[in-house]
């Protein structure tokens, strides 16, 4: 049986300053999807200048989850859930990463 990829929930900095929470199980394409044009339509509109964090989840309702989650956190709090800062932690079934040289507003 093969193993199933896991869902990711990330963060994007816009190019006006917003930062931009989304969920895929591919951050490459997808990030490449937003910086294209052919993303979210907020992203066509603002787009990406830069990948913040991202953090895995198991599927796509636990990212799905986490991506509801993290839209209600003040700004100052989002990078703190990404990174897994159980304070902030809607749950222990992520594992973050952030990734500073890459690239609904939140």
């Amino acid at each position: 049986m093969t193993e199933s990829r896991p869902w990711f929930l990330y963060l994007l900095l816009c190019r006006n300053g917003a930062w931009y929470a989304g969920i895929t199980n591919d951050l490459d394409a997808r990030f490449r999807a937003h910086a294209n044009g052919t993303g979210a339509r907020y992203t066509r509109a603002n787009p990406p200048v830069r990948m913040l964090a991202s953090r895995a989840y198991p599927d796509r309702a636990a990212a799905s989850r986490a991506e509801w989650a993290i839209k209600r956190l003040p700004r100052e709090r989002k990078l703190a859930f990404l990174q897994g800062d159980s304070a902030v932690d809607a749950g222990p079934e992520g594992n973050a990463t952030t990734q500073a040289g890459s690239s609904q507003p939140s």
